[in-house]
Order: structure tokens, then sequence, then C-alpha cells
């Protein structure tokens, strides 16, 4: 049998700019995508820590190094600037994966990484 399995997670990420006029997607450094084995275009869901707001959207990369996570487009209504977010990735598997899990700092910095 085939199961939805979590495969990669950025937690207590902060999103650091929001902008509505941008045509969509989360931005996230590209040091911190290869940390945890994001995708470019890869879909993701984006839980708010600090409002419980939920959406799904793809990631762009953004400059590796400036821990700038930025939420665009339509999804910047629903998280703004300043949130606290869990940013989670899914794949299809028949066997148990171990997700590749970070936590994050005020500066999107890592503090923690678990395999």
């Amino acid at each position: 049998m085939f199961r939805q399995v979590l495969k990669s997670k950025l937690h207590r990420a902060m999103i650091t700019a929001a902008d509505v006029d941008y045509e969509g997607s989360i931005e996230i450094p590209l040091d911190l995508m290869e940390t945890v084995g994001l995708w470019e275009g890869e879909k993701v869901l984006v839980a708010s820590i600090t409002t419980g707001n939920r959406l799904e959207t793809y990631v762009q990369p953004g400059r590796p190094g400036t821990g700038h996570i930025i939420i665009n487009g339509g999804a910047a209504h629903r998280i703004k600037k300043g949130e606290r977010v869990a940013i989670m990735a899914f794949g299809i598997s028949e066997t148990p994966v171990l997700a590749k899990k970070v936590v994050l700092d005020e500066k999107n910095l890592i503090v923690r990484e678990s395999r």
C-alpha cells in the first residue's frame, strides 16, 4: 500500500516579507531548501503557528544565506510578515520514510536538525 508521508519540514520558520502583488509561491533560501531536500517548484503545505492558517503553494529558491522566507501572491493575505510557520513537503512511499526536519530561530538559522 502506498502512503503519503512527511519528507521535509522547516519548523518555526519566520516569514520575513509578504508580497500580495507577486505571482505566487513561497521563496526559501536555497541553502535551507537543500538542507531538507526541497526542489524548486515542489508543492508545500505552509501552516502558520501564529494564526493557525494553512495553505498550499510551491517553492521558489531565494538567495542562500539570507534567511529571507517570503510568502507571495494571494497567500500573503493568509500569512503575514512576522508569523512563525511550519513548511512541510510530503511524498508517496510504500515503506516508512524518515523526514529531514530542521528547527529555525527568528532569523531562520538552523537551531536543530533531525532525520
